[in-house]
């Protein structure tokens, strides 16, 4: 009875350490965003926001950068079915799009949950693979940080002296840095690194589990090699850059909202743009609080006034996130109403064989 009453007592508290954990993993994202925004906005006086927003802000424009942001997702979904058409896989344009579109409003949610969210919506509507769906977004996230990689380089090299700027005003000195390492140090760093990989990879290997997920694997590693058996590469790249060029536009027109932003300049947009992306990688929603303060440190690096760098960024970021919740609140209703029309299609094509 004792070894029965400790079993169950065991299990209750592995079970509340798995609730507080998945609480916990739910909570970080906005605790971290909400710290950070909390430290760069105490005490100010946010109804000069709003007095910026009704009074001072040239809404066309803001609106006008609404179309390259809308474009960059939909260049997402059919770069997305492009890739799954190798495989086997044929999901209709429309379910991709609104797959995307739902993705991003939940990833506001919870962080980096949309990736598998439009899977799931893929196998549910056209029935698509899942493991192969997810295997392109392996595929998709590759590229998307290879183009970002090249464009960060091209642009840290043009704006060298704004970088060290931007590292010397948040307290990362890059000479400080390389300094606590001798050769003989990074090189066993690196030799540490490589050993750490490996080790995983052979424990990967040797875990039971792993021979339940093999078929998983084997999608995911079809999605990941599509890209070789993608039929048109041009047309792969075209939506690639589109994306990258819509997203930069989508940001870079705001500038035009604001009298105090609108003679910055391209480069100014370009660098901020960059800095920003980068930010967006810590996981809070849609980059809460590390966008604000990458963007916010640029744009005073550039001339603008501290004060003015975070009403830009508060406003710019609060309604390009509204953005995404209205794409998938029409994306949830849009899909609800193709669902409904395909089943009663279904069930008329059902009511005329059984007549006939």
């Amino acid at each position: 009875m004792m070894t029965k009453s400790f079993d169950k007592h065991k299990k209750r508290t592995k079970s509340l350490r798995r609730i507080a954990f998945k609480t916990f993993k739910i909570l970080f994202p906005f605790l971290l965003g909400g710290g950070i925004l909390y430290w760069m906005y105490r005490g100010f006086p946010f109804a000069k926001i709003s007095d910026v927003m009704l009074h001072q802000m040239h809404w066309k424009w803001m609106i006008i950068s609404f179309i390259p942001g809308i474009l960059a997702q939909i260049f997402r979904g059919l770069r997305w079915k492009q890739t799954l058409e190798p495989l086997g896989e044929h999901p209709r344009i429309k379910t991709c799009i609104h797959a995307i579109f739902l993705s991003y409003a939940a990833s506001l949610v919870i962080p980096r949950i949309g990736e598998f969210l439009r899977c799931g919506v893929l196998a549910r509507r056209d029935r698509t693979s899942f493991p192969k769906a997810l295997g392109t977004v392996v595929t998709e996230r590759a590229v998307d940080t290879l183009l970002m990689l090249l464009l960060v380089v091209s642009v840290f090299l043009m704006q060298i002296h704004v970088f060290i700027n931007f590292f010397a005003k948040t307290g990362v000195s890059l000479d400080r840095i390389l300094s606590n390492f001798s050769q003989a140090g990074i090189f066993v760093t690196i030799l540490c690194i490589v050993c750490i990989v490996v080790l995983i990879y052979l424990l990967f290997r040797k875990l039971a589990f792993m021979r339940k997920v093999k078929n998983v694997m084997h999608g995911m590693a079809e999605g990941i090699l599509s890209l070789k058996k993608i039929q048109n590469i041009p047309l792969y790249l075209i939506y690639s850059a589109g994306i990258w060029v819509a997203y930069f536009f989508h940001y870079y027109l705001t500038f035009f909202c604001f009298d105090f932003t609108q003679n910055l300049g391209v480069m100014a947009g370009l660098v901020s743009f960059c800095v920003g992306t980068i930010a967006v990688i810590v996981p809070t929603p849609n980059g809460a609080g590390p966008w604000h303060f990458a963007v916010k440190t640029i744009l005073v690096i550039y001339g603008l006034a501290a004060s003015q760098a975070v009403i830009y960024a508060l406003i710019v970021h609060s309604v390009q996130t509204l953005l995404l919740v209205v794409l998938g609140i029409y994306a949830l209703v849009a899909s609800s109403f193709s669902t409904r029309a395909v089943k009663l299609t279904a069930e008329k094509v059902m009511n005329i064989n059984k007549q006939s």
